[in-house]
């Protein structure tokens, strides 16, 4: 649902310095969770006097009127300005975790009355949180570390979101302004640090900017490609007293200029005359395209053109329709990289054609025309040169493109694509995901299949780093958009668990698992005590295979199966399982259990799905298992592997 409204002519201050014409977009769930607070963005079309054409900003929600604590002219510390900022953006929720320079931000968190901190054990397992959270729902994820080895606990979580375009506003504690320089205790120059794994930051040095930067970080982080914005703030700054203004401008006037506009009709008709031509034509779409699942639903439902979604795209096409292909890529299915491979017609809508789809870059989609539409100019020709481009919102360009065939009825009842896809319903029916079974050994994927069946395809699932991450993109029936938190473009592990966290503050009600592996898990695994005193109902299924299981597979397959500090246990007692998770989970009183058998496996998961609260499911798996298709790294869609194990040698 949207809400338009007209600009009386006093416009508000803080938007005089934006120049028509311009359109900011800021993606919204078209999922949002009815139990989320936060209502969808509304559109606000306004023409201004020295504009001949109307000018249309989507803003986030913003409350009718906001009641501040303090009296207007009341003179607070920087950091209860900090907090009424964040109060001002709507945040209800974030992730933050104390220290020495960051005290001042803790201390007027506690006199919010309206939002609410979840204190994680470790600044890595907050900003995966924070992701988490801003992955299920499409607002922002909040994070808030001290200076020194806590802001810099924050990086991988900066360069994980940056890659996967997430939106993240990381503030940090930092020494005072006039220590800065000076290798003060716990000092690090962590804007320095993050400048090329953030999308902007900030080094605050007035107080009287915190309401713009503020502001401006939350705009910089939603609009266009999402990304993180760090804001760094000296403690002198947390601790001065200043009356805040808040109705200074923004000063983004060049970025604004440079978002993308909406397509022209040209190139929306370029497209759509592709597709009349074309025979073979097929779909890849990612991450960009999570915000448009109604409107490529709809394309589909008029085109019928089969659809390839990347690792990041999951769930924006459901992946139980008839017309879905599942995950395309290096381990995507055979006929997904069949029908990229023998196209004529590639839709690449909110993708980057990244390494780990594309392999041989030559080789990709060679016998096909590419359209090519994603938000950010940077990513047009970068890897793939596409023969029509348009950069702007995949949305947009959807709605777009399906109004004309709607309009053109002649057109849309000329495509018929049924031979092309009794073509890819052969490939499906020759090379289906598959496994092998050996006694009562529990083959990893069918823990993810009976847990799939089990939650009818509707839970959140986040996941760790390696195989167990491959397998749950496999074979997890995801029904829509942002039921998928996974750290795709960087591969972070230890992800899992705090982005499970995270899920299940800005999804309360829905069913969240963390699938992770033995290796993942264990990085992160302080975050028990998170999910314990938190009490979120955070359901845990380790793959425990005792081996770093992804890097095993490459050690079969290219290094003769010679074991390189890739074995998890003990070696002494190699008989045993090791570390106990069980232990783990008792020590933070969390209901635990182990399964071994395969006859035992479906009870187990409906137990950890019916025990009320958090709950961890330790699934002992074979280590020889191999992900499978697997096309290797530069290969083709001719390299691909579809058998074999770590049980014979190559």
């Amino acid at each position: 649902m949207a809400f338009t409204a007209n600009f009386s002519p006093s416009i508000p201050s803080s938007y005089k310095t934006l120049k028509p014409p311009f359109k900011i977009p800021i993606p919204t769930p078209l999922n949002y969770p009815k139990s989320t607070p936060h209502p969808p963005s509304f559109s606000i079309t306004n023409t201004l006097l020295d504009s001949s054409k109307p000018t249309t900003i989507i803003l986030p929600f913003l409350p009718k009127t906001f009641i501040s604590r303090f009296a207007p002219d009341e003179p607070r510390k920087g950091a209860d300005i900090l907090v009424e900022a964040l109060e001002r953006e709507s945040v209800t929720e974030l992730f933050a975790y104390p220290g020495g320079a960051s005290m001042e931000i803790h201390q007027a968190l506690t006199r919010s009355d309206t939002i609410r901190n979840i204190l994680c054990r470790h600044e890595q397992g907050e900003i995966f949180a924070a992701e988490g959270y801003a992955r299920v729902n499409g607002r922002p994820g909040v994070c808030i570390a001290t200076s020194g080895p806590g802001a810099t606990n924050l990086v991988s979580g900066l360069a994980d979101a940056m890659l996967d375009s997430i939106p993240i506003v990381a503030i940090t504690g930092q020494v005072p302004r006039r220590m800065i320089g000076t290798d003060a205790f716990q000092e690090t120059p962590i804007v320095e640090v993050t400048r090329s794994i953030t999308k902007h930051n900030y080094l605050v040095l007035d107080i009287e900017d915190i309401p713009r930067i503020v502001r401006e970080a939350f705009f910089l982080a939603r609009s266009g490609r999402p990304g993180p914005v760090l804001i760094d703030v000296p403690k002198d700054i947390q601790q001065q007293l200043a009356v805040p203004n808040w109705n200074r401008p923004m000063k983004l006037q060049g970025y604004i200029s440079r978002l993308p506009k909406p397509p022209q009709i040209s190139q929306l008709e370029q497209i759509l005359r592709f597709v009349s031509e074309s025979k073979k034509p097929v779909l890849y779409v990612g991450g960009g395209s999570l915000n448009s699942s109604s409107e490529l639903r709809r394309f589909v439902e008029l085109t019928g053109i089969p659809v390839a979604s990347t690792l990041m795209g999951l769930g924006s096409y459901p992946c139980s329709d008839d017309l879905s292909l599942k995950m395309l890529g290096m381990h995507g299915t055979v006929y997904a990289n069949y029908a990229v491979d023998h196209s004529d017609l590639l839709l690449a809508f909110g993708v980057r054609f990244d390494d780990r789809v594309t392999g041989k870059l030559e080789a990709f989609a060679s016998r096909a025309k590419i359209v090519h539409i994603d938000i950010d100019p940077a990513e047009i020709g970068k890897n793939k040169q596409p023969h029509v481009s348009v950069c702007g919102d995949v949305k947009m360009a959807l709605e777009g493109i399906n109004g004309l065939l709607e309009e053109r009825i002649e057109v849309t009842q000329k495509l018929d694509f049924s031979a092309w896809r009794e073509e890819l319903m052969d490939q499906k029916k020759k090379f289906p995901l598959s496994y092998k079974t050996f006694g009562e050994a529990i083959p990893p994927q069918e823990a993810i299949k009976v847990l799939d069946e089990l939650t009818n395809g509707e839970a959140i699932i986040t996941t760790g780093v390696g195989q167990h991450q491959m397998w749950a993109a496999q074979w997890y029936g995801f029904k829509g958009p942002r039921q998928w938190a996974t750290s795709s473009g960087l591969g972070a592990m230890g992800f899992g668990l705090p982005a499970a966290i995270g899920a299940a503050v800005a999804s309360p009600g829905t069913t969240v698992v963390d699938i992770d592996g033995d290796g993942s898990f264990i990085m992160n695994v302080q975050e028990l005590a998170t999910v314990r005193v938190e009490n979120l109902p955070v359901k845990i299924m380790i793959l425990n295979n005792q081996h770093l299981g992804m890097v095993v597979q490459w050690e079969d397959r290219f290094y003769k199966a010679n074991r390189a500090h890739t074995y998890l246990g003990n070696p002494e007692k190699d008989n045993e399982i090791f570390p106990n998770m069980l232990k783990f989970a008792e020590a933070c009183d969390i209901p635990a259990a182990r399964v071994t058998k395969r006859a035992e496996l479906r009870g187990a998961i409906q137990k950890m799905l019916d025990t009320p609260g958090p709950y961890l499911l330790d699934v002992i798996v074979p280590h020889q298992e191999h992900v499978l298709p697997m096309i290797p790294s530069g290969g083709g869609f001719k390299d691909v592997i579809t058998e074999g194990d770590g049980r014979r040698i190559y």
